[in-house]
C-alpha cells in the first residue's frame, strides 16, 4: 500500500475491539455452563448444550458463507456481534425476573454460535482485505497467541467474576464488550471485495444454492486449496480428541486430580501464546505451507511424546503438551493466511465456512472412534494414533507439489482476475 502505517491504524483497532469481544464471549460461555452444571448436574444437559452450540457450524457455515460474500462485511461483524449482545441482553433480564431456564440457554448458545458462524468469515476475509499480504502470517500468529491467552484467562476470571458477581452481571460484561467491538467497526472503512450483478432477488434460494456450488467447484478446480481443506478433516480427527481426552489421561492414566489437569490445560495456553508470539514476530518461512507443516510434525511428535510419557513422569507430559500448544499456531497460522492471500476475495466467506463445517463435522466423528479406543486400551493409546496420524498427514503433504506450490498457482489466480481485484478492492500492490 501507499503508506504501511495506513493499514495498521485501519486494521488494529477492529483487531483490538474483536480482543475485548471474544474475552466477553469467553467469560459468558464459561458462567453459563457453569449455571447449567449447577442447576442440572447433568452430564446429558452439558452434552445437549455442546451439540446445540456445533449446530450452526456444521449446518449452516456453507450457507452463511454465501451472505457473508454478498453483503457488506464491516455490517455484517457489526450485526453479528449487535445480535449476540441483544440475546445476551435478553436472558440478563430472563436471569433478574427469575424465569432463566435450561432451554433458553440452549437458545442463546444457538444464537451465539449463529453469530460467530456469520462473524467468524466476514473477519477473516475482510483481514486480506486491509492487511498487505507480506503481514497475513504476522497477524495469523497475534490472531493464535490471543487464542491461547484467552484459554488461559478466561477460565480462572470467568470463576472469580461468578464468585465476585450475579449472573447478571457477568452477563452485562458480554453486552459492553461487544459495543467494543462495534465502535471501532463503526467508525473505519473495510474495503469490500468486487461483485457480480445480482439477479434479483425472484430466484434467492436457487442463487444461493449457486453460490454454494460455485464455492464447491472452486475448490474441486483447485487440487492444492481442496487439499488444505481435506487436510484440517482429517487433523481436526485425529487431534481434537486428544484435547476431549485430556481429563481422562491425567486421571485415569497419571492419578492426577483437577490440579494437575489445571497445569497440562495451562502449559498448552502457555505454549500457544509463545508460539504465536513467535510466529507474529517472525512470520515464518517465506513459503508459508512449509511453516504449517513443520508445525503439524512437532505437533505430532509432541502427542506422541505425551502418550508414550510414562505414569511416573507427569512432568514430561506437561512439557509435550506445551510443546503441543506452541506448535499448534505455527500449524494453523500459516495456512489461514495462505487461504486469505490467495482465494478471490469475494469468495473467501464461503471457503471459509465450507472449509470450517467439514472440519467441525470432523470432530465429532473423530471422537466417536477415539472414545471406545479409549476405553479399550487406555486414553495415552489415542495420543499416540492421534501424533501417528498428524506425522503421516505432513509427510504425505510433502509429496503433493499442488499443496507445497500453493502459493505460486498464478494460472488460476490470472485466469480468475484475482490479482486485479484484489487490487481494486483494496488499493494493496
Amino acid at each position: 500500500m501507499s503508506n504501511a502505517v495506513d493499514w495498521r491504524k485501519r486494521f488494529f483497532p477492529i483487531w483490538v475491539g474483536q480482543a475485548f469481544s471474544l474475552l466477553g464471549s469467553q467469560l459468558v460461555q464459561f458462567a453459563l455452563v457453569w449455571w447449567l452444571t449447577q442447576a442440572t448436574g447433568s452430564a446429558t444437559v452439558l452434552a445437549t448444550a455442546s451439540m446445540v452450540a456445533l449446530i450452526p457450524n456444521i449446518v449452516l457455515g456453507p450457507i452463511t458463507g454465501t451472505y457473508v460474500d454478498r453483503w457488506n462485511r464491516r455490517w455484517v461483524m457489526m450485526l453479528a456481534d449487535g445480535g449476540i449482545a441483544v440475546a445476551t441482553l435478553g436472558l440478563m433480564v430472563l436471569y433478574l425476573l427469575g424465569a432463566m431456564h435450561p432451554w433458553q440457554v440452549y437458545v442463546i448458545l444457538f444464537v451465539r454460535a449463529l453469530g460467530g458462524n456469520f462473524h467468524w468469515p466476514a473477519m477473516q476475509a475482510s483481514t486480506s482485505l486491509m492487511v498487505p499480504k507480506e503481514h497475513l502470517s504476522r497477524v495469523a500468529g497475534l490472531n493464535q497467541m490471543l487464542q491461547g491467552a484467552m484459554n488461559i484467562v478466561a477460565p480462572p476470571l470467568g470463576a472469580l467474576l461468578i464468585a465476585l458477581l450475579p449472573m447478571h452481571g457477568v452477563l452485562a460484561i458480554d453486552v459492553l464488550t461487544a459495543m467494543m467491538a462495534i465502535l471501532p467497526l463503526a467508525l473505519t472503512t473495510i474495503p469490500q471485495p468486487a461483485r457480480r450483478a445480482s439477479n434479483g432477488e425472484a430466484g434467492h434460494l436457487a442463487s444461493v444454492v449457486q453460490d454454494v456450488r460455485e464455492a464447491l467447484q472452486y475448490l474441486r478446480g483447485w487440487p492444492g486449496l481442496l487439499l488444505v481443506g481435506i487436510m484440517a478433516v482429517l487433523f481436526n480427527m485425529a487431534f481434537q480428541p486428544t484435547i476431549s481426552l485430556m481429563p481422562i489421561l491425567v486421571s485415569k492414566y497419571f492419578g492426577g486430580d483437577a490440579h494437575q489437569l489445571g497445569w497440562i490445560e495451562s502449559a498448552f495456553g502457555l505454549g500457544t501464546v509463545a508460539g504465536g508470539l513467535l510466529l507474529g514476530v517472525w512470520g515464518g518461512f517465506r513459503r508459508r505451507v512449509v511453516t504449517s507443516l513443520s508445525g503439524l510434525i512437532g505437533m505430532g511428535l509432541a502427542a506422541i511424546l505425551v502418550g508414550l510419557t510414562p505414569q511416573g513422569a507427569f512432568p514430561l507430559a506437561i512439557a509435550g503438551t506445551f510443546v503441543a500448544g506452541f506448535m499448534m499456531p505455527m500449524a494453523n497460522g500459516p495456512l489461514f493466511a495462505s487461504v486469505q492471500a490467495i482465494v478471490a476475495p469475494e469468495m473467501q466467506g464461503r471457503i471459509f465456512n465450507l472449509m470450517g463445517a467439514a472440519a467441525f463435522a470432523a470432530a465429532p466423528l473423530g471422537l466417536a472412534i477415539a472414545g471406545p479406543v479409549a476405553d479399550l486400551f487406555g486414553a495415552n493409546t489415542w495420543f499416540v494414533i492421534g501424533g501417528l496420524a498428524c506425522l503421516a498427514l505432513a509427510l504425505g503433504a510433502l509429496t503433493r507439489p499442488e499443496l507445497m506450490h500453493l502459493e505460486d498457482h498464478q494460472a488460476f489466480r490470472e485466469a480468475l482476475g484475482q490479482d486485479e481485484k484484489v487490487e481494486e478492492a483494496t488499493g494493496i500492490e
